[in-house]
Order: structure tokens, then sequence, then C-alpha cells
């Protein structure tokens, strides 16, 4: 799977989330969840719906892997295969 495809899945799916934030307005080193204002439950939703769109599983005990969006990035990028 291409960077750009997996960019655009989790762009697509944070704008759904935080349909009103400019990403180039965030810091990719900040953490997620603070930088797009997003709770817990919003998280869960994220990650679910990355892993349906992406074909990618994405359990629970790697979500410390996934606080940043540049540490969301790699993490797709790294099992994606």
């Amino acid at each position: 799977m291409s960077d750009d495809k997996i960019e655009a899945a989790l762009r697509q799916e944070l704008h759904k989330i935080a349909p009103d934030m400019e990403f180039e307005d965030i810091d990719p080193l900040g953490d997620l969840r603070e930088e797009f204002d997003i709770d817990s439950m919003d998280f869960l939703n994220l990650v679910s719906a990355l892993s349906k769109s992406l074909g990618l599983p994405m359990p629970e005990e790697d979500y410390d892997e996934m606080g940043s969006y540049n540490a969301m990035l790699a993490y797709l990028r790294a099992h994606s295969g």
C-alpha cells in the first residue's frame, strides 16, 4: 500500500471526526487527541475506521504507538506490509 494512500485515509478519517481542523495548523509530533480535540471515543472510532478501510489489525495494546499524527502514520506504514 502506498504512503500516499495511507496518509489520505488518515486525513479522511480525521476530517470526519474534526471537520473544522486545518492540517497545516497541527503539530505532527503533538498529541493526536489534543491536536484534533478528540476524546477517547473519537480515537476508538478513528482506529476502527482506519483498521476497516486499510484492512489492518490495530489491537488496543498498540494504541500507545499511535500518539501523534506522525506516529499514527508510521504505525500504519509499518503494518501495511
